[in-house]
């Protein structure tokens, strides 16, 4: 997962609101969006066995960016997939340790709270204050062009009628370049730093919207996409969490 905004408490009708792109290699395998037998909603990394954003109908959401650092990411390291496995199960996201792994951005949310969790450039946790925020592959006190510009379209999604939810995928389908993140530094080339990033190799494996309200009736929807950017699949799954 490369880019992804995020509405938490920001609105009267939804507790949480989630627009998400996870860029990765076309050769990776993976399984779309589906119901795991513990329960949680999610893609899976066939490669590694973990996934990049998920729901746990018991009232848990987490999501994961990797971050950029030269050096990374170590093939000996952990699979930052397993740790979002973990969050969405009983780990306590205040005590799980996160130093052994990869560079890592990690959103979780559950029916009470929200926290940003990162490895770069320390062990750091915060609580997530009301409002709309963004997540990138650099830190979450500098967005990227990228991230701002996802974020604009949650906001302007919240302000509008904000009940159809697909309404969200045509703000992660922006392959319009950033050309002002092409510089030296750890922010992302030119053909690399738009919202939905179409390569033959690496790029928008898939997109997916999350909405919960204030009710618990949620709803998670994925598009998934082939080395040419087609649209190869659609799953939309409903589920509760508790009030």
């Amino acid at each position: 997962m490369c880019v992804a905004a995020f509405a938490w408490d920001a609105h009267p009708r939804w507790r949480l609101v989630v627009a998400a792109n996870r860029d990765e290699y076309h050769e990776r395998p993976a399984a779309p969006l589906h119901i795991w037998e513990n329960g949680i909603i999610a893609g899976r990394d066939l490669r590694s066995g973990g996934t990049w954003l998920g729901v746990n109908p018991e009232g848990r959401s987490v999501l994961v960016t990797n971050y950029r650092v030269p050096g990374y990411p170590q093939p000996d390291r952990p699979s930052r997939g397993v740790l979002v496995t973990s969050l969405l199960g009983d780990a306590d996201p205040m005590r799980i340790p996160i130093a052994e792994y990869n560079p890592f951005n990690l959103f979780r949310a559950d029916t009470g709270a929200a926290h940003i969790l990162t490895n770069q450039p320390g062990d750091t946790r915060l609580a997530v204050l009301p409002g709309i925020h963004g997540l990138s592959n650099g830190g979450y006190d500098e967005p990227w062009p990228k991230t701002v510009k996802l974020c604009s379209g949650v906001t302007d999604w919240l302000a509008g009628p904000a009940d159809n939810v697909t309404a969200l995928f045509p703000a992660l389908a922006d392959a319009t370049p950033l050309a002002e993140t092409a510089n030296e530094g750890p922010e992302p080339e030119a053909r690399f730093s738009s919202v939905f990033i179409r390569d033959s190799q690496y790029g928008t494996r898939c997109s997916t919207v999350l909405a919960i309200d204030r009710d618990g009736r949620g709803v998670i929807v994925e598009r998934s996409f082939d080395a040419e950017a087609r649209q190869t699949g659609i799953v939309t799954i409903n589920f509760a969490w508790p009030t």
